[in-house]
């Protein structure tokens, strides 16, 4: 008896044993980061968010068991999915070529880009005009037209002093009438009031008609982009707008600093987070931020930004988001059609609009 009564002590230990086993395999670990408005970690120690309300659904959906493990940034997650210490990550995560290679990849549920947030202004366009006419900037190209000017008004009355005393006058009153008629000359305004007269002083005029063409068209177009580069912000209509821009931020290991990088275009700081990032942009301390721009939506609206930083209309390259698991894991296709059929309902949308979400 004592012997049947041990054996069924053994044969329930291991079948607990197994039981216990056989739980935690069904049981799924879900990495995610606070990242609002996907994954958003609550006073209470819970989480909420777009992404969080999408996977519970599919996992009621399809009755999966499943735990939540809490990471500081999705780099952590990546190294944590590719040794299989966990199941999968429903933070929304970039699709290209390098992780659909390493990793297992969900259809595509969100379609962001890079948006593009600079600080108002403040100022109006008198205030921005007035402080650019006396900026040094514009001193310089004044400067440098006068000396132009200088240089050829002077030739030309070194030569036409001997022979056409009467309007190049020796003396310094002579060389004013050479910086006169270089000028009015430069200027098309043509008061025919001096002259050249030797064939050395023609020459020397029709080389500088045709050179201050050149030159009246080059400063004009230096003195306009003097006049407005404190405006750049209001100006930015296109993505090649950007490259004259001096001070661009943008987020730490973003897209928007890939991007950057790609085109060549240096970048004047990086910062450990958006909020940092917008708030340094709200103080002006940088001209443009580059950063995902549903993201910078969310955080302008929940930081009460948006009378110091304005998010212009255009985005730059967009990428698809999706969930990610590790290469051949076994629920892998259960996961993906639950993941399909959930963003064709119309509850998906309700979602979106929940968290003030729009893709793209």
């Amino acid at each position: 008896m004592k012997n049947q009564w041990f054996h069924i002590v053994i044969l329930l230990f291991f079948c607990g044993n197994s039981l216990h086993a056989f739980a935690e395999r069904d049981t799924l670990t879900v990495g995610i980061y606070h990242n609002p408005p996907f994954v958003i970690k609550t006073q209470d120690d819970g989480f909420e968010g777009l992404s969080i309300e999408l996977w519970e659904n599919i996992a009621q959906s399809a009755d999966l068991n499943y735990r939540y493990e809490v990471y500081s940034d999705f780099i952590g997650i990546l190294k944590r999915l590719e040794y299989r210490d966990i199941d999968l990550t429903i933070n929304p995560m970039d699709v290209n070529y390098s992780r659909v290679d390493k990793f297992d990849m969900t259809q595509p549920y969100f379609i962001s880009s890079i948006g593009v947030a600079i600080p108002y202004l403040n100022r109006s366009p008198l205030t921005v005009f007035i402080s650019n006419i006396f900026s040094l900037a514009f001193f310089e190209i004044i400067v440098l037209l006068i000396l132009v000017i200088f240089v050829f008004g002077f030739f030309l009355w070194l030569v036409e002093r001997r022979h056409n005393k009467f309007q190049f006058r020796p003396g310094l009153l002579g060389l004013f009438d050479g910086l006169w008629w270089s000028a009015v000359t430069m200027t098309t305004v043509g008061y025919g009031d001096k002259a050249p007269k030797s064939n050395v002083g023609k020459a020397i005029a029709i080389i500088w008609m045709f050179t201050a063409v050149i030159i009246i068209s080059s400063f004009t177009a230096g003195i306009a982009s003097t006049l407005t580069i404190s405006g750049l912000q209001t100006d930015i209509q296109n993505p090649e707008d950007i490259r004259l821009v001096k001070n661009i931020s943008v987020v730490g290991a973003s897209t928007g600093e890939s991007y950057l990088l790609q085109e060549d275009i240096p970048v004047h700081k990086t910062y450990a987070s958006p909020i940092l990032a917008l708030r340094a942009l709200a103080k002006k301390e940088n001209d443009v931020l580059l950063y995902d721009r549903t993201i910078l939506q969310y955080y302008i609206n929940r930081l009460s930004l948006d009378e110091k930083v304005k998010l212009l209309p255009f985005t730059l390259k967009e990428h698809y988001q999706s969930f990610m698991l590790p290469k051949n894991h076994p629920d892998f296709d259960l996961i993906n059609v639950g993941l399909m059929k959930e963003i064709q309902k119309e509850r998906w949308g309700d979602l979106q609009r929940k968290y003030d979400v729009k893709g793209k």
